[in-house]
């Protein structure tokens, strides 16, 4: 595909009545968990009085994805991928439905959300496992980047809009609200994308040690190009560190609570842009080229906001870090096509846990280094680390593309693969 055919990609992925739907049920889901989230948080303050407990409740809402990942994921391979969407969309919708009881206990609160967080994994891998077989080759990445950039609209509109919602119908409405939402998703989904059966058949006894996660890391190790996409992708845990010392910055520049949230928002509607005009101008097959430099290139912005403290300065650097990081939807796309169609949830799953736990670390890394060098110390080794850390991955990557495009290619479920891909 051309830059002029990319234009009109978006179109053609939104022309698949089944994508439509898929999209459709993301964008509810994600909205009513923002929702959600707010809800939660205004909740748990309101209950005890307390920023440890209200960070706590809300670390519930993110946390057990670095468990669910590689203990549920393969249940995306294992079961049809549209009846786990939604049976998991139900079942969040029940134990949502539970939180929102008035007066329900603040420990039982806390095990019903666990259990809702838990199922975000296998239903996310299989939404990301179905998506090629809904899609034409020739407009997946688009299809990829239409549910970024859903995903990054609602997540800066859906905390101000959360906000609003919650202070007009109350935590327990907004709850109730967010229940719903999982349960209109499944809804489309049912309604909306066609069944299709297991690409492996269920476990028996003798299986699962063989098909547990071990399998997952060995094939994505053993995989070179997996290997180095995932290289690539993690260098999110350098570039996330700007988002998560916004505040303290803004009290080094001496600002207030409205710069805070400039700063934060910087990189998301960095990444709205980046994206958009990264898969509407530029060829799939350039994208692929340009994913190790674009990756590197996320540290630069980083090692300048070191030297060129202020406020507009760290707008431009951090909008322009969040442009370069449009890589990942063409790098996510990439490690969904190569993995084999059989395998897709398990190693997906896995990986999705790698990528939240390596910006988690990354998180806490920046914290401390900020306590000891200020913030703009944080940066200028965040940026470092990114470029050491990324040379090898890009080069990897290169290597792997170049070797992969010269190797004869076969063709599988999931579409054409070059053979020998390790």
């Amino acid at each position: 595909m051309n830059a002029d055919g990319n234009k009109g990609a978006f179109g053609q992925a939104f022309a698949v009545a089944e994508f439509r739907a898929l999209w459709a049920a993301i964008a509810v889901v994600r909205t009513g968990t923002q929702l959600g989230r707010v809800a939660l948080a205004v909740l748990a303050y309101e209950r005890t009085g307390s920023a440890a407990v209200t960070a706590l409740v809300y670390a519930f809402t993110l946390l057990p994805s670095l468990i669910g990942g590689p203990l549920l994921g393969g249940l995306a391979d294992r079961y049809p991928r549209q009846r786990l969407i939604i049976v998991c969309a139900l079942t969040r919708a029940v134990l949502i439905a539970l939180v929102a009881v008035p007066a329900i206990p603040l420990p039982v609160l806390c095990a019903l959300l666990f259990a809702s967080q838990l199922l975000e994994a296998p239903t996310s891998a299989a939404q990301m496992a179905m998506t090629p077989d809904i899609l034409p080759r020739e407009v997946y990445q688009a299809g990829i980047a239409i549910q970024h950039l859903t995903s990054q609209i609602l997540s800066l509109a859906g905390f101000a809009v959360g906000g609003v919602l919650v202070a007009t119908v109350g935590t327990t409405g907004s709850l109730a609200l967010n229940a719903v939402a999982f349960a209109l998703a499944a809804l489309i989904v049912f309604r909306g994308v066609r069944f299709r059966p297991a690409v492996r058949a269920p476990d028996t006894d003798g299986q699962v040690r063989r098909n547990g996660p071990m399998t997952g890391l060995r094939l994505l190790v053993g995989d070179r190009r997996l290997r180095s996409l995932l290289a690539l992708a993690m260098l999110a845990g350098f570039y996330v560190i700007p988002e998560a010392l916004a505040a303290p910055y803004a009290a080094e520049l001496h600002e207030g609570t409205a710069t805070v949230g400039l700063l934060m928002a910087a990189m998301p509607v960095g990444s709205v842009l980046g994206v958009f005009l990264f898969t509407r101008f530029v060829s799939t097959p350039a994208r692929l080229r340009l994913l190790g430099p674009l990756a590197l290139a996320t540290s630069l912005p980083l090692l300048a906001s070191a030297f060129f403290p202020g406020v507009v300065a760290s707008l431009l650097l951090w909008t322009l870090v969040g442009m370069l990081s449009a890589y990942q939807v063409t790098a996510n796309a990439e490690f969904v096509r190569i993995t084999p169609t059989e395998r897709r949830g398990q190693v997906l799953g896995l990986a999705s846990s790698m990528l939240v736990a390596i910006q988690g670390l990354g998180i806490i890394v920046g914290g401390l280094l900020a306590t000891h060098l200020g913030v703009t110390g944080a940066l200028a080794v965040a940026g470092v680390g990114g470029l050491v850390v990324g040379a090898p991955a890009a080069l990897g990557w290169h290597r792997a593309r170049v070797r992969a495009e010269a190797a004869p290619t076969v063709h599988t479920a999931g579409g054409p693969l070059p053979s020998g891909s390790p």
